[in-house]
């Protein structure tokens, strides 16, 4: 006898949670975010100075035809502005320690090298977002001279860095009315000077938010951006930005990894933190590293072992973006310095094939897309729910199913549900597998199944 399809999460009380979060999540994309270009796309990482061994704009450039390739149409550099020489913090210093808003690094190439970079991504169907450090500026940026006023300062008049260890930087004082009309003409600049797709904002969480806000009503009076924070506040979704960082994923995954939680907490993650949180347009970063993580704590190996493939997989078939640090597809296995010269490792590697068809699945199956342009997941039960995530999406005629074994035992379980029924692909080996109502299934330790229904052909 057929069970009754329940559409349930991994158990009854999470599919009333779930029921009733979806059901109270505003829908739309608030004020007009949301341009029609970032519905489908996937986001690349790019430091400029390790990127080759010139560290150049113009590198960087000649590389877009490889990022396109793997299926990735949106491109963040990382702060192409000059760098502050007081204080400095090793021999090259910050990226974030920027002494000139409207500038480009001279070791990075010319404002004409910019131009070029951000021209070619759109002639190849690409997007361009800038970095953006609004909290602090560099010791000897020109406004410590002309607006001492537009810095915090302690009860001696002295500016003060923002975090006592950043020592190469002083904080900017939100108070000031000019100093907020500044920092958003320099961001104009970028927009309607070289046409700069949006910003990536540093330490978004540590500027006011209503100062988004208001950069955010003046940047759509120049043009369509596409904004990203560098925080997970639920607030920056209200009218600021479409995207911001799950760095919570990131730490969850790691505590699986390291058996702290079982696969039922990550999907408590997903109902609690994610769903119940946030509105439905609300775009969430996903990712396993970044320059942050890569510099400053491990590498995805490292960090994540023989589970990286099905948390890679989590992050691509999760509501959200997918992330992926220069040099990923190289198998990047080195700590970046940050504030030293040290090149990355390009070299052949699988790990170029595998993303290129995460990518690709992302691109065009509906299913996947981003924020409200997707389709909710929606969990099988298995029976087996410390080990397994099993989960369907669906988007017009798009479906997806994804069942990741988040464990290191094998572990065998069945699906009892006519949702599961149907024709599909497997994405990554393009094997065909016709599965009915019920299955019996084994996955290896930290196996998984990545599966499109039938008809979607792979690009």
């Amino acid at each position: 006898m057929l069970l009754p399809s329940p559409r349930l999460l991994l158990s009854a009380v999470l599919a009333l949670v779930l029921s009733s979060t979806l059901a109270n999540r505003s829908s739309g994309a608030g004020f007009g975010m949301y341009p029609d270009w970032s519905k489908n796309v996937g986001i690349y990482e790019v430091n400029v100075r390790q990127f080759s061994e010139a560290g150049t704009l113009d590198q960087v450039t000649a590389y877009l035809p490889q990022i396109k390739a793997m299926g990735i149409d949106l491109v963040w550099i990382m702060p192409i502005h000059s760098i502050g020489e007081e204080n400095r913090k090793g021999s090259l210093g910050s990226y974030y320690a920027i002494s000139d808003y409207k500038s480009v690094n001279p070791e990075f190439g010319t404002p004409a090298d910019f131009q070029g970079l951000v021209d070619r991504a759109h002639e190849l169907g690409m997007y361009v977002i800038l970095d953006w450090v609004a909290n602090h500026t560099a010791w000897d940026h020109h406004w410590t001279r002309t607006n001492p006023e537009f810095y915090e300062t302690n009860e001696a008049g002295e500016f003060v860095p923002p975090v006592a260890d950043w020592t190469d930087v002083i904080a900017l004082d939100y108070t000031n009315a000019e100093l907020r009309l500044a920092m958003i003409d320099a961001m104009k600049y970028w927009v309607q000077e070289f046409g700069v797709d949006g910003f990536r904002c540093d330490v978004a969480e540590e500027v006011p938010t209503d100062f988004w806000n208001q950069a955010r009503r003046e940047l759509n009076q120049v043009g369509q951006v596409f904004m990203l924070a560098e925080g997970q506040l639920p607030e920056f979704h209200d009218e600021a930005f479409e995207m911001s960082y799950a760095w919570h994923q990131m730490g969850e995954m790691r505590k699986l990894k390291a058996g702290a939680i079982d696969a039922k907490a990550l999907v408590d993650y997903e109902v609690y933190e994610q769903a119940e949180k946030y509105p439905d347009h609300a775009i969430r970063m996903r990712f396993l590293t970044n320059h942050d993580e890569n510099s400053w704590h491990s590498t995805v190996d490292a960090d994540y072992g023989a589970a990286t493939g099905v948390l890679r997989a989590y992050t691509f078939v999760a509501p959200g973006m997918p992330l992926i640090y220069n040099g990923e597809e190289a198998g990047l296995d080195q700590m970046l310095l940050f504030f030293e010269k040290d090149v990355i490792d390009w070299r052949p590697h699988p790990q170029r094939a595998h993303l290129t068809r995460l990518f690709q699945w992302k691109k065009r199956n509906q299913a996947l897309w981003n924020g409200a342009h997707g389709g909710d997941f929606v969990s099988f039960n298995t029976g087996a729910e410390a080990q397994v995530w099993a989960f369907y999406r669906e988007m017009n005629s798009d479906k997806i199913v994804a069942l990741l074994n988040l464990s290191p035992e094998a572990v065998s379980f069945t699906i009892h549900d006519s949702a599961l029924a149907g024709d599909y692909t497997d994405v990554l080996t393009d094997e065909r597998h016709t599965l009915s109502a019920r299955e019996n299934i084994t996955l290896n330790p930290w196996g998984y199944w990545l599966l499109e229904a039938q008809g979607l052909l792979l690009e």
